[in-house]
């Protein structure tokens, strides 16, 4: 999976303070979360090591931003990654988005499936997502609305496994959770 956005001000900037406050109970949530495979880090920056060197897709050109808000990781289904973006922590931060975010012209994500040994890097999910945007969803590129599986083919996402993986995030997640929720917006 991999997501693009752009904030209405520099990072550093109180507009997008409330945003940069939930950033690590984000990253603490996906660890925790059920299906969490990997992220890349960033690099430059302590802690998780980066997948290559970080790129952006042409949508960040002429915002005056040399980077933005992005993210790439790795989920062992479309299920666990709903569960995780759609409730709880991650879900507080979508709630609150458009605090900090531009509307987008773009999809706000892009999911592809990836071979068992294989981990992309920023420039493939660049691609993907650019592929996404170009051509609509198809088994290359593709959304939660419109989803494929690893074969190719159209598939639907089974909304009662989400519900129990979201119950499940819950438990380990309740303090990030408490946390989030006390935080400037």
């Amino acid at each position: 999976m991999y997501n693009f956005g752009l904030h209405v001000a520099p990072f550093e900037s109180d507009a997008v303070e409330g945003f940069r406050l939930r950033e690590p109970a984000n990253f603490e949530a996906a660890r925790r979360a059920c299906g969490f495979v990997g992220r890349s880090g960033y690099a430059g920056t302590p802690g998780v090591r980066s997948w290559g060197p970080q790129v952006f897709p042409r949508f960040i050109e002429g915002s005056g931003f040399d980077s933005a808000p992005s993210s790439l990781s790795l989920w062992a289904d479309l299920e666990s990654l709903m569960a995780f973006s759609y409730d709880g922590v991650h879900a507080d931060a979508l709630k609150h988005a458009r605090n900090w975010n531009v509307k987008p012209s773009w999809p706000p994500l892009v999911l592809w499936w990836v071979g068992p040994h294989h981990r992309p890097d920023w420039a493939e999910a660049v691609e993907r997502f650019e592929h996404l945007a170009d051509h609509g969803p198809r088994a290359r590129a593709f959304t939660f609305k419109i989803p494929f599986g690893p074969d190719g083919a159209a598939v639907e996402i089974d909304r009662g496994r989400v519900k129990e993986l979201a119950a499940r995030n819950a438990e380990t997640q309740a303090d990030l959770l408490a946390h989030v929720r006390t935080l400037k917006v």
